[in-house]
């Protein structure tokens, strides 16, 4: 699973069991994300959950960590028998908009944030399943 994390809203994108693609799931208001999570992971099996990681283009942390930090430490503190990994997430959001443009969504439904957030956070998975399926088979 990854998220995308936003103070407003979160971008949420799950895995088929074999790891090999990535699908956007939902997109919940900040402030339902853990009641969000509770209920999917009751239902579901995950064992990672990977966080996007703000930042620069310079590589150094963006100004929005000091919003994920917490969010990352709540993760771990509520669901301790579940991975949390972070993964760089620069260039999702534009990423994400592209992908709309280039599927043909018109103007009016490339401006719904929450599906920029889903498209993000399936960047950022799918992103993740490379980079652990590269680093597997290295």
């Amino acid at each position: 699973m990854a998220v995308d994390y936003g103070t407003k809203r979160v971008g949420i994108a799950v895995t088929d069991e074999s790891r090999i693609i990535a699908t956007g799931l939902a997109t919940v208001p900040s402030h339902e994300i853990f009641s969000f999570l509770t209920g999917y992971l009751s239902r579901e099996k995950v064992d990672v959950i990977v966080v996007g990681e703000p930042r620069q283009m310079n590589n150094k942390p963006s100004e929005a960590l000091k919003f994920v930090i917490p969010f990352v430490n709540k993760l771990k503190k509520q669901f301790p028998d579940i991975e949390i990994d972070m993964m760089d997430e620069r260039f999702t959001s534009k990423m994400a908009f592209q992908t709309m443009i280039d599927s043909g969504l018109r103007k009016k439904d490339r401006q719904n944030k929450g599906l920029v957030d889903r498209i993000s956070a399936t960047i950022i998975l799918q992103s993740y399943l490379e980079y652990q399926s590269h680093k597997t088979n290295s």
